[in-house]
């Protein structure tokens, strides 16, 4: 019994190997990572592709469909041209970015189409900026527009910007280890966007089924909702009076929050309270992921260390191995040393020598 197990076992392990090593992987562990973060960064880029029509499926104007892909209320802000702009300007970066990146780290291209690997990064990284401007220009108002939301949007793009930054730093100085950890941070950090929603929902779920919570709401946004129903909307709030008499254009009330109530605004407050803290627990999660994986293959980053030193060698830099953002160079860490295949040390690379 025993036996016949591990023998299924072993062909199951062999045909993996079939599968994943003509596309460069040598360990199914790796493989199974770029499935799993790259299936779901092309699925949802897919499934929002649709979203670049804004009129029809993003925003739809009632009564030609349905909901949009928005969050109830959100397409009121994206209807003047800051918010449209916004918004077309992000999912037009992000979208095509997520796709492409998934080829970034596919080791066969690196290894076979490095000359598309090139062109494919920059094209990512000048995706990767248009979108962030756009999402500037509507944190806002996106996602509710809470300041703890707002701070998690702008934290996670400067990190993401940043990251980006680096990994095109160090691939120009051919520090290959580094391009690939700070180009693997960016991703897997702009990849909390997919987590939040999912953290989103579920708290949203919860605290329904607890005392309630509430946010707080723009009358010009619920009276969007109901499509301009200004019996409707003082029925259900009438502090929103004062709004349609002009007396406070920018009227606030309180709005229960219950992901599962018919109502869109009751539904856009169920997912806004959560929002805020379902961003920051997903980026803690992303970030703190993204350092237990580089942590974890080392090997994988001397490897490339080893081949950052050939190429600056030949390149004819100054202290090969340090030319980029490495710890030998920047901080205290002991020298690094080359040593070829046969485990003889050829050079020991010298923070000091580069600080010339």
């Amino acid at each position: 019994m025993g036996h016949s197990t591990k023998h299924i076992q072993n062909r199951l392990l062999a045909g993996l190997r079939r599968l994943y090593r003509p596309i460069g992987f040598t360990k199914g562990y790796n493989f199974a990572l770029w499935l799993i973060l790259g299936g779901a960064f092309v699925g949802f880029s897919l499934a929002r592709l649709k979203y670049l029509d804004f009129r029809g499926d993003l925003c739809p104007k009632p009564p030609m469909k349905g909901p949009g892909g928005a969050v109830p209320g959100e397409c009121y802000y994206f209807e003047n041209t800051i918010g449209r702009a916004g918004i077309m300007m992000h999912l037009a970066g992000i979208l095509p970015a997520a796709i492409l990146v998934v080829f970034q780290f596919l080791p066969a291209i690196r290894y076979r189409f490095l000359k598309f690997h090139r062109i494919n990064g920059s094209v990512i990284i000048l995706l990767s900026i248009v979108s962030i401007i756009g999402v500037m220009m509507i944190a806002k108002q996106t996602f509710g527009g809470t300041l703890d939301m707002q701070a998690a949007t702008g934290a996670a793009s400067v990190i993401f910007l940043v990251c980006q930054g680096l990994g095109y730093y160090n691939i120009k100085k051919l520090q290959i280890e580094q391009h690939r950890a700070w180009m693997l941070r960016g991703w897997i950090i702009a990849g909390f966007i997919i987590t939040m929603r999912i953290i989103s929902i579920t708290m949203a779920m919860i605290t329904r089924s607890m005392d309630p919570y509430y946010s707080v709401g723009s009358c010009a946004a619920v009276d969007y909702m109901y499509f301009h129903n200004r019996t409707t909307v003082e029925a259900l709030y009438p502090d929103c009076a004062s709004f349609y008499n002009g007396d406070d254009p920018d009227q606030r009330i309180l709005i229960k929050g219950d992901f599962t109530a018919p109502r869109p605004e009751q539904k856009a407050s169920g997912l806004n309270v959560t929002f805020g803290a379902s961003a920051w627990l997903a980026l803690a999660i992303h970030c703190i992921a993204v350092e237990i994986y580089l942590r974890l293959t080392p090997a994988e980053a001397e490897r490339l260390r080893r081949v950052s030193y050939q190429r600056q060698l030949e390149a004819g830099m100054k202290n090969p191995g340090n030319a980029g953002l490495t710890a030998q160079r920047l901080g205290d860490a002991e020298p690094w040393v080359y040593a070829d295949d046969a485990g003889s040390v050829c050079m020991q690379a010298s923070p000091e020598m580069d600080r010339d």
